[in-house]
């Protein structure tokens, strides 16, 4: 019994001992010189597993990635394609680039040249940082799933219009992607989704492009902690159910902040649009959305409420100093409070007789020369009239006369304390 058990125990020993080999010989790393045909013949050569090191200086490409391996630069390799295709195109699951600059993709709209193209194979793919840096197309995820886009540097073409640059992050079809810790700038779009579903980006900075974030047709997506800076608009979502919007940061966009057009059952909490060009907030046709703690500042519009846009709470925002708080052309009465709750208005001169923090008068943005003003725009000539002074007090005496619209029973007399998404600190 015991020599059969050690028989037993000697040749579980030499199994493992075999296995510890093959995984040794699986998982090859080689170091790649910077030569013509180098890297190719490299990923030829490779097995699923190995991880290619490449050696400073730059290397060839484009290149086709088609077995699960790892290409690594730790910040001192680049491949530098040829201006035609994809600098690297993946064919393959689990496949790593990370420490690389690439550059040098062709200019095809039609193919979406890119510096890392991830395919309908690709699923788990890894994209981490590197320097994407002047081709059409940052990452294209094309039908990847579950892959990882994070900490890389991604610049558009300089020297080529707007339009017709790429964007810096592509995603069609791609469920459950991470994009996240990215600087995008210089591109058309610094993410633009076209029909996926389950993604998340978040803690990514945008600069200096059409808009930082356009999601068309994705369904409960998480867009959070982001930062976007100088670009014509912020977060523009379209068509899409139950995206979670939190935490964003929208400073100095030229057009909109935030806008929703024909996006439903979004929750849009905590996020801090200040100094945009146009309006903070933008809402076309967009019901059911649950609108919170956000801050909304600085804006010649705060909130441009339209097209029907039915069913949406309000609560806890703050509206400041805006130069028009909410314009809203319609004739339904709309309660922008909940449970007895409503928003902060910097322009609302009101009393808080019981100390409960909600101002005693209700708080109406606009009212009947507002009206006018929106549909005949010449009548501004009238704005310093005797008769339009002796209106507006008339309204504001009788306030049965005041036009449907918004109204917020219960303002706040204090912004709510909040978290500054960028610093952190506590205000």
């Amino acid at each position: 019994m015991q020599r059969a058990l050690n028989v037993l125990t000697g040749g579980l020993a030499l199994f493992c001992s075999a296995l510890a080999v093959c995984g040794s010989l699986a998982a090859a790393e080689q170091l790649v010189p910077a030569e013509q045909g180098a890297l190719r013949e490299a990923i030829e050569n490779a097995q699923a597993g190995d991880v290619l090191r490449l050696a400073p200086g730059d290397h060839s490409g484009p290149v086709t990635v088609d077995r699960s391996i790892t290409l690594t630069g730790e910040g001192l390799a680049s491949i530098v394609g040829n201006g035609t295709g994809s600098v690297i195109t993946v064919t393959a699951p689990d496949v790593t680039v990370q420490g690389l600059t690439l550059t040098g993709s062709g200019l095809s709209q039609e193919t979406l040249d890119a510096g890392v193209k991830l395919t309908k194979q690709a699923h788990r793919a890894v994209v981490r940082d590197n320097r994407i840096l002047n081709n059409l197309t940052g990452v294209d995820v094309h039908g990847a799933r579950k892959a990882t886009v994070s900490n890389n540097l991604i610049e558009g073409r300089r020297d080529l219009r707007v339009n017709e640059r790429g964007n810096g992050i592509y995603v069609w079809n791609a469920p459950h992607l991470l994009a996240e810790y990215n600087t995008i700038r210089f591109g058309r779009d610094g993410v633009f989704v076209n029909t996926s579903h389950k993604d998340t980006f978040r803690n990514n900075r945008f600069e200096d492009l059409r808009f930082a974030v356009h999601y068309m047709h994705g369904n409960s997506g998480v867009i959070e902690g982001n930062v976007s800076r100088n670009n014509d608009i912020g977060y523009a979502l379209m068509f899409s159910d139950r995206l979670k919007i939190r935490n964003n940061v929208s400073i100095g966009d030229r057009n909109h902040g935030l806008m929703l057009n024909y996006a439903n059952r979004a929750e849009i909490a905590g996020n801090m649009v200040s100094g945009g060009g146009e309006k903070c907030l933008f809402m076309y046709n967009a019901n059911k959305n649950t609108v919170t703690d956000n801050r909304f500042e600085g804006c010649p519009i705060g909130v441009h409420f339209t097209a029907g846009s039915a069913k949406n709470l309000f609560q806890g925002n703050a509206f400041i100093r805006n130069r028009t708080q909410v314009k809203y052309v319609g004739s339904r009465d709309l309660d922008w409070s909940t449970d007895g709750r409503g928003n902060f208005w910097s322009d609302h001169a009101a009393f808080d007789m019981n100390g409960d923090g909600l101002a005693d008068t209700a708080y109406r943005p606009n009212d009947l020369i507002d009206q006018v003003l929106w549909t005949q725009p010449s009548a501004k000539l009238l704005m310093g009239s005797p008769a339009v002074q002796l209106l507006r007090w008339t309204q504001s005496q009788f306030p049965a006369l005041l036009p449907g619209g918004i109204v917020d029973n219960a303002p706040l007399m204090q912004p709510p304390d909040r978290k500054d998404p960028i610093s952190g600190v506590q205000g």
